[in-house]
């Protein structure tokens, strides 16, 4: 990612301060300029000269009225409702030219799979700029094409209200680059867009596999005889492929020629057609005084999703609506920014994670063709196993019998084996700390914690992290298994899991706590060092987690081997104490995640420097425990796929570090990521480490466990059923619900072998009735 902002000069000083002095009452925008004749700007000079035909309204474009990037525009039925609310006129000329289909074919190696029930609606990306022009010269708006717009600062001086809609390259935008501050980052992939003389039947993906890599082909009909058709690859890819030394046409020939079945062999068209990189925007505000960004130079969104018009268009509405319902500029300003910032902000993760789908695609081409299609489907999240099932039962249900679900058993439901431990289903308890312990035994609290949720149905229950020492602790309240009065604790509680929940399996995660260790319970100031008592911590370099934090000394070979003893004593515990799995907690930052991390690991010995030589020593960790742990019980690895700080662990290097754990003998890795570093910046959101898991899986061929902001059944559903993970781990549903798992079958149905009600609860597995719901209606009504 890049940042791109401007250094302030001492004029650019003196045009902010203008910009920033100007506004007023937003009833008494007069003058408007919109700078920008794509659809988003001239809807907006349209809904707002229709709110008032009093004000004076100019739109700037630089290109004449025909030019115009791409060649379909797809909007949702929420766009068009909101567009038939505020200007029947516009949606009256857009449904007389639309396109409507439901189908999505997707074809992967020859073979073709149609699901339905998706509902889109398409029309010419000129005729649809026609159809604004004629609107805005009636409400009498002044468009001024082939006309380059005078600079912002001077818009702002002389209209009320300057609307930056000049695209992914704005030129306002970077005129208060240091007041928008915008972040543009690059991908991997380049594209060309492309038109057909003939229309698709469905929105159709094809994905080529060629000698110089994989290319995919996206296309849809924006009109009764032409289609969209955007060929994209990565860039190593088009390269090798010489599409670099080729110009427009010879492009457009090679790319017909690669997607001839597609096209049943017709030629495709150009117009100015480029080979481009997609560029996502973020700004970190979209307003400055009574200049507003909209559209492309406030957010992108890649086209594989089809938003970037549907956004401009639904920032034109709210601009519109804002303006007109607060009392001053600045805060309708505020108040645009504020109801749709969420809206963009949602679309770009779900546009984000359709992007690195595209840019992966090499890595499911394995798939079988269903699940690759279902893969496809559901890439951007937005589309989930239940809701594909509602558009497509009949698709959905092929997917589920060839992913081997016996009929009406969800995904989530069908049974997992790792060695000889065969889970009932796919939901795991996440490891979490409960801080709860004394002198590292665990009590009633634990027993009652861990208990329900066994008895909740999940498939497997996770320890906390359990300490191998009483210095490796992460609070005093950790628990430990260094001591035979823990073993025995944990023999209480793992006998009754083993006596009480039908068919589940519980699980113990090792781990020392490295730097982060001496400190105070996390609801006494999660990561503070302890006011009294603290005790000397040890790490792979002598780096405090945080400035107040204490300074770990660097461990010395003679230290690392009593470490990793302290594991394997600890590992000989465990298995007296009858856990079924065994997970080494190499995450999160404590001492084996201390010695991964570049940032955490400055060592110039053996264990320091190269990847190879920082995965030593958890590696011969690893090797010990697993030579002490009973053949037959499975052996889990847990790790931070990322770092989410610079010049921290990649997911490229993720990646290699899952490859030495299934080299000596993991038989999962469950895939977090961060917190090992105070200063990182997460990319959160729904589903948000599922895509590193997904990325292991596929590259190195090892049973994953995906954790984080996984909260629905449908979430874990879809996951599974599109081959991103084996198994989920969920941790704050489970504090909010202990018998998630059974309540999540009861919630779809299902009554079966993969989740079983305890006899005691039977009684509970339906939903209580809260009112009654059968009254009977009126049979009468008299009007007045």
């Amino acid at each position: 990612m890049t940042r791109e902002s401007a250094g302030e000069t001492t004029a650019g000083a003196t045009e902010r301060a203008t910009v920033e002095a100007k506004g007023g009452a937003a009833g008494q925008v007069r003058k408007v300029a919109v700078v920008g004749g794509g659809p988003g700007g001239l809807y907006t000079a349209a809904l707002l000269k229709r709110l008032d035909p009093t004000r004076e309204i100019t739109v700037w474009e630089r290109n004449a009225p025909d030019d115009t990037f791409g060649f379909g525009v797809v909007l949702s039925d929420e766009t068009l409702g909101g567009i038939e609310h505020a200007d029947p006129v516009v949606h009256e000329a857009l449904k007389a030219e639309f396109v409507r289909w439901d189908d999505i074919d997707i074809v992967h190696r020859g073979v073709r799979h149609r699901s339905g029930g998706h509902g889109f609606a398409a029309l010419g990306r000129r005729r649809l700029l026609e159809i604004l022009h004629e609107r805005c010269r009636s409400l009498g708006v002044e468009l001024r094409f082939r006309t380059e717009a005078p600079h912002p600062a001077r818009l702002a001086q002389t209209y009320d209200l300057v609307v930056a809609a000049d695209g992914v390259h704005s030129t306002t935008r970077e005129a208060f680059a240091d007041v928008f501050r915008p972040a543009l980052t690059g991908h991997r992939c380049r594209y060309i867009w492309l038109a057909a003389d003939f229309a698709f039947d469905a929105f159709r993906f094809e994905v080529a596999e060629t000698e110089h890599g994989v290319m995919q082909l996206h296309g849809y009909p924006y009109a009764a005889d032409a289609s969209t058709v955007i060929v994209e690859m990565r860039e190593e890819v088009w390269r090798a492929a010489g599409f670099d030394e080729l110009d427009e046409g010879e492009s457009v020939d090679r790319c017909a020629k690669i997607f001839s079945d597609a096209l049943g062999g017709r030629p495709l068209r150009s117009r100015n057609s480029l080979w481009t990189t997609f560029r996502t925007v973020v700004n970190e505000r979209w307003s400055h005084g009574n200049v507003v960004l909209l559209g492309d130079a406030a957010h992108t969104a890649h086209f594989s999703i089809g938003s970037g018009t549907k956004l401009a268009v639904e920032d034109a509405l709210a601009l519109a609506a804002c303006l007109t319902e607060q009392d001053t500029t600045a805060a309708a300003l505020a108040a645009y920014e504020q109801e749709r910032r969420p809206v963009v902000a949602s679309t770009q993760r779900a546009a984000r994670a359709s992007l690195e789908w595209f840019e992966n695609v090499g890595l499911y081409l394995g798939q079988r063709p269903r699940q690759f299609a279902f893969n496809l489907l559901t890439r951007s999240r937005r589309v989930t196993h239940d809701n594909l099932r509602l558009r497509d039962a009949h698709f959905t249900g092929s997917v589920e019998r060839e992913f081997g679900c016996p009929p009406g058993t969800p995904p989530m439901f069908t049974p997992f084996r790792l060695r000889g431990l065969t889970l009932p289903n796919r939901v795991v308890v996440s490891p979490m700390d409960m801080y709860s312990a004394v002198d590292g035994v665990p009590g009633d609290f634990h027993l009652v914690h861990l208990g329900a949720r066994a008895l909740g149905g999940a498939g497997l229950v996770m320890t906390e992290m359990v300490c191998v020492s009483e210095t490796g602790r992460i609070t005093p309240g950790c628990t430990g298994l260094y001591t035979g009065r823990q073993t025995e604790a944990w023999r209480r509680i793992t006998d009754f899991v083993h006596a009480r929940s039908p068919g589940g399996a519980i699980g113990v995660q090792l781990g020392h706590s490295g730097r982060k260790g001496s400190t105070r319970l996390m609801w006494e100031g999660i990561d503070q060092p302890l006011p009294e008592g603290n005790w000397p911590l040890v790490a792979a370099s002598p780096l405090p987690y945080r400035p107040e934090s204490q300074t770990p000394r660097q461990l010395s070979r003679a230290q690392l081997t009593d470490i990793r003893e302290q594991f394997t004593a600890a590992t000989w515990r465990a298995a007296r104490a009858g856990f079924d799995l065994l997970e080494l907690h190499c995450a999160h930052g404590y001492l084996l995640s201390g010695f991964l991390s570049p940032l955490t690991n400055r060592r110039t010995d053996a264990y320091g420097g190269s990847l190879a030589k920082r995965l030593r020593f958890p590696l011969e960790v690893f090797d010990a425990v697993r030579g002490v742990w009973p053949e037959e019980r499975p052996m889990t690895v847990r790790i931070s796929a990322t770092d989410w700080a610079a010049d921290g662990t990649t997911a490229e290097d993720a990646v290699e570090i899952a490859r030495a754990f299934a080299a000596h003998g993991a038989d999962a890795i469950d895939v977090s990521t961060g917190q090992v570093v105070a200063e990182e910046e997460p990319d959160f959101g729904r589903s948000y480490q599922t895509p590193f898991a997904d990325r292991i899986r596929h590259e190195v061929g090892i049973p994953v466990i995906a954790v984080g902001a996984i909260s629905s059944w449908d979430d874990v559903n879809s996951l599974i059923l599109a081959g991103r993970t084996d198994l989920v781990a969920l941790a704050r549903p489970h504090l909010y619900d202990p018998h998630w798992t059974l309540h999540a079958a009861a919630e779809q149905g299902y009554e079966g072998p993969g989740v079983v009600w305890p006899e005691p609860y039977r009684a509970g597995s339906r939903p209580p009735r809260t009112g009654r719901t059968d009254a009977p209606k009126p049979r009468l009504s008299l009007g007045t």
